[in-house]
């Protein structure tokens, strides 16, 4: 067996991501549990959050929302249109837009999902001050790594040769 001396920057347990990855993961498990009642998944829960708060909504607006593109949400939005949970319609006024409705059923839903954040509230024991906190700090985090990857993206189509 070899022991490796790797530099500090490269150990797991000094990886920001590696936190917020095992974080994000224990998360959604935890959130089983609550859903598994309800008959749908964490993905999907995220997508009625959206649609409980804005309904009739774009596929692409729901995207945005879940930061998420079409080719992911297109199949979790095609399952719950099986399951009779929301409907797909064109856009009247521009065919290429995807408007997308909860149906009673998915509207019904709403009621029964009013229990899971008192759930999780109530699973951990974490002060709502600190969950609080923690979310305002995750959001900042958030919004700095996007401002970072977008001023990239400016800069490579800045730096790159203009082809014809």
């Amino acid at each position: 067996m070899t022991v490796s001396c790797a530099p500090e920057e490269l150990l797991l347990e000094n990886q920001l991501c590696f936190a917020l990855y095992a974080a994000s993961k224990a998360m959604t498990q935890a959130y089983r549990p609550f859903l598994e009642p309800l008959g749908i998944t964490y993905p999907q829960y995220l997508v009625f959050l959206v649609l409980w708060e804005e309904d009739n909504i774009s596929l692409k607006r729901l995207g945005e929302r879940l930061l998420l593109d079409s080719g992911t949400l297109t199949p979790l939005i095609k399952r719950l249109e099986k399951e009779g949970f929301v409907s797909r319609q064109r856009a009247k006024d521009d065919e290429r837009e995807l408007r997308l409705q909860l149906t009673q059923k998915g509207q019904d839903l709403k009621n029964a999902a009013l229990s899971v954040p008192q759930g999780m509230m109530c699973m951990n024991e974490i002060p709502v001050a600190d969950l609080e906190r923690l979310r305002g700090e995750l959001k900042a985090l958030l919004q700095q790594l996007l401002r970072g990857m977008n001023q990239k993206k400016k800069s490579q189509r800045r730096s790159s040769p203009e082809t014809d």
